[in-house]
């Protein structure tokens, strides 16, 4: 199939001249991008359409890691760690300028936990095999000091030190899209499915659409339909039943973001078991530190769910623990929740660490097909099982995967991109790095910087606009950029600018920037802790 252009006008173009797609994904998260790509890249005509913007939900909001899953280790899971050790491997070779190699330390404080982690650890890199990413260490008290001057010394015996992967999710949810147009897929954000049509026997074949920026209702016929959309996947299966037994147990994860100062370096933390029998990281990202995660269940879902007290005040206290300096609520730059799509289990349990990771396929006496659990590291595989599961419901040639040695849009190694000035915001570009740079120096006025903290310029914001399809202040700051993440108050103080740059580009009027600007600061204010959002606003 012949490429797509990167467009959201060369997008929507393809809904007129397609009159059946051969595969239709709703989602626009990680296991819907994934599910797009290996259908295209299968020389399957494929559609994708997400209600919100690229990885809007659950798929931005992770722990930033590619792992096999230390914990489903300790619960005995072998099978998915193995799976998600292989899977971790294949991510770093096709997609090495968003992912890399990360060394974690286990702080140990009496002579039993080297032996018993150090156990645990070595039969991690077993598993491993050919793609093991380093080998489990002992540090000494000493070495571990060097290397994490904020950890707490105070009977410290030394480190059990381990590598795994990590990320950022939101760019390669991007790379993915990108990929799949590359591929001859169609990807569209802000359309919204509305409904599912069906034949006269029954069978699922298409959907209703509603393009969200224009008004503009669209029927579109497919041959397999997908349904892909993380822990909404119920309401989509009440589309076409109405009586569909939940399949989705959904819980929060929330992370704080700090300083670097509080774990400096290039080696993150993993605390093995906080008092509730969960782990919590501590990792280096983007000049920043992410820790993480809490595991809450929730009955309401929300497109910005929101951190409780409980859960910051959980991170922040266990962390404390570790840390020579414990950080507080006035530490945090950042705090951001998102929802996890955990597969129903069988039996009822409100434990969600006890409910297993592994992805699960439903198929629909109507054909429609269901994927859902799983994680970020298995989104290849988790595609891989249900694009076969549409060819089989849609009688569909059987074309064999292809995703497995396929490079993802932008993949060359960090190293090879140039940074001039030392500046890092140009890593995760990949190969489109020397294209942003050669528009900065076009327009030399689009080297202003958007604000005092960051490297973003005003260049990284109409690339994001012209090629990458960001349609909000949103979309830029919280995905396409990840200030939102990193900085809330930087990113409020970003938005006025942001907003005006995008609205010449997407010739926008200065009432489309105004709503953008209060839109953004409602959103804004839930990445705030609660004890110190009311100054910041008043500050703006």
């Amino acid at each position: 199939m012949p490429a797509i252009p990167f467009t959201r006008k060369a997008m929507l173009r393809q809904l007129s001249e397609v009159p059946e797609w051969d595969v239709l994904v709703i989602g626009g998260g990680s296991t819907g991008l994934g599910t797009a790509l290996d259908a295209a890249s299968r020389g399957y005509k494929t559609l994708l359409l997400e209600q919100s913007d690229f990885a809007k939900g659950t798929s931005s909001r992770s722990t930033k890691l590619v792992h096999g899953g230390v914990r489903y280790l300790a619960q005995g899971d072998i099978r998915l760690v193995f799976e998600a050790l292989r899977e971790r491997g294949l991510l770093l070779r096709n997609a090495p300028h968003v992912v890399k190699v990360q060394p974690f330390v286990i702080l140990c404080y009496t002579w039993w936990q080297r032996f018993f982690y150090g156990a645990g650890l070595t039969l991690y890199d077993l598993l491993a095999g050919r793609y093991s990413l380093g080998r489990t260490t002992w540090w000494s008290r000493k070495k571990v000091l060097e290397h994490l001057p904020s950890a707490k010394p105070e009977n410290l015996k030394g480190g059990i030190v381990y590598y795994d992967g990590q990320f950022d999710d939101a760019r390669l949810a991007l790379n993915l899209a990108q990929t799949c147009a590359e591929q001859g897929g169609t990807v569209l954000n802000y359309t919204r499915v509305t409904g599912l049509t069906k034949d006269a026997e029954g069978k699922v074949n298409g959907v209703e659409v509603l393009d969200l920026e224009s008004g503009q209702h669209y029927t579109l016929r497919a041959k397999a339909v997908v349904n892909a959309t993380g822990v909404y996947v119920d309401e989509v299966l009440q589309l076409d039943q109405p009586t569909q037994k939940p399949f989705v147990m959904p819980s929060q994860g929330v992370h704080v973001v700090l300083d670097e100062s509080f774990l400096p370096g290039e080696v993150a933390l993993m605390i093995p078991e906080t008092p509730d029998g969960r782990v919590l990281f501590a990792i280096p990202w983007q000049g920043h530190v992410l820790v993480g995660t809490t595991d809450t269940p929730l009955q309401q879902l929300s497109l910005e769910p929101v951190a409780l007290d409980a859960e910051i005040d959980f991170i922040l206290q266990t962390a404390g623990q570790y840390l020579r300096k414990p950080p507080t609520r006035q530490d945090v730059l950042s705090v951001f929740a998102g929802l996890r799509p955990l597969a129903a289990p069988d039996s009822e349990t409100e434990k969600t660490k006890e409910i297993s990771r592994s992805h699960k396929l439903l198929v629909a006496p109507s054909g429609l097909v269901t994927i859902t659990g799983g994680k970020w590291t298995t989104y290849r595989q988790m595609a891989e099982d249900t694009v076969n599961a549409a060819i089989r419901v849609a009688g569909l040639p059987a074309i064999p995967c292809r995703t497995k040695k396929l490079p993802i849009h932008g993949a060359i190694p960090a190293a090879a991109i140039p940074m001039p000035g030392g500046r890092d915001e140009l890593a995760g570009y990949g190969c489109d790095a020397a294209a942003l740079q050669a528009l900065q120096k076009s327009e030399p006025e689009l080297n202003q910087k958007l604000h005092t903290d960051f490297d973003y310029t005003l260049a990284a914001v109409i690339w994001a606009v012209r090629h990458e399809m960001a349609r909000t202040v949103e979309d830029v700051l919280a995905r396409r950029l990840r200030v939102l993440f990193l900085n809330a108050r930087a990113a409020l103080e970003m938005t006025p600018i942001v907003a005006a740059v995008m609205a010449r580009e997407l010739n926008r009027d200065e009432g489309w920037q105004q709503e953008q600007v209060l839109a953004f600061e409602t959103i804004a204010r839930n990445y705030l802790p609660q004890a110190i959002e009311k100054p910041i606003m008043r500050a703006l």
